[in-house]
């Protein structure tokens, strides 16, 4: 067995030479001191989990089979068909009919001839002539009109331009007193007629007097008014 030896040059300083170079070669270790100090806590932590039991749940969370709901897609069915279009049943055609019949005109017939009636025979009587009624007598002509009465009126409207009576030189001497009523009848602006209604009849005169020098509405229409002359000695 043949054995190869390596020839490998040796640095004075204890360093390996690189084959074909000059420069010296120092091997060094595969981790410094930082991955050395790494390397330590990986293991003390490790340790710590399997101390306390956190890998253990963590690993049994792990094992635990996942649960999986599967949703099913509802599938509503399909809507019904149409109906069928309603048939159309063919009806038969109507029968035939028949012609009508043929005109045929009818036989000529002659009249028979007319034998003119005997004429007839009436008896005629005669009547004496009526004589026509007398005409009748002309209707009497419409009543007259009966004229309104006398319209019935105030005497300070009627009459506004008034006169007072004197009294009487004997009532003032007897010492009478008294209330004359008087109805006034006016037409064409002055008293036409004086009707004494009561009181004493010593004024009478005095009242005639005064109301015959009243001032009244000149009025085609009659009116009729009351008023009462009152006389008093002291």
């Amino acid at each position: 067995m043949n054995t190869a030896t390596l020839n490998t040059p040796v640095h004075p300083a204890g360093g390996l030479r690189a084959p074909g170079g000059s420069k010296r070669y120092k091997p060094r270790h595969k981790f410094g001191p930082v991955g050395l100090l790494v390397m330590v806590g990986a293991h003390v932590a490790i340790g710590y989990l399997l101390v306390s039991g956190l890998a253990r749940q963590a690993f049994e969370i792990v094992k635990k089979p996942l649960e999986a709901t599967i949703v099913q897609e509802v599938q509503l069915p399909p809507p019904p068909p149409p109906p069928p279009p309603p048939k159309l049943e063919k009806l038969p055609p109507p029968p035939p009919q028949a012609p009508p019949p043929a005109y045929v005109p009818p036989p000529e017939v002659t009249p028979p001839a007319v034998v003119a009636a005997a004429p007839v025979i009436t008896a005629v009587q005669s009547v004496a002539p009526v004589a026509p009624p007398p005409p009748a007598p002309p209707a009497p002509p419409p009543p007259a009109p009966v004229p309104a009465g006398p319209l019935k009126a105030d005497i300070a409207v009627a009459c506004p331009k008034q006169v007072t009576p004197q009294v009487p030189e004997q009532a003032i001497e007897d010492g009478t007193s008294g209330t004359v009523k008087a109805e006034l009848h006016i037409q064409g602006g002055k008293v036409t007629r004086v009707n004494i209604l009561s009181g004493p009849r010593i004024f009478h005169a005095a009242v005639r007097a005064a109301v015959g020098r009243y001032g009244c509405a000149a009025n085609d229409q009659e009116m009729v008014a009351v008023q009462d002359f009152t006389f008093k000695v002291d």
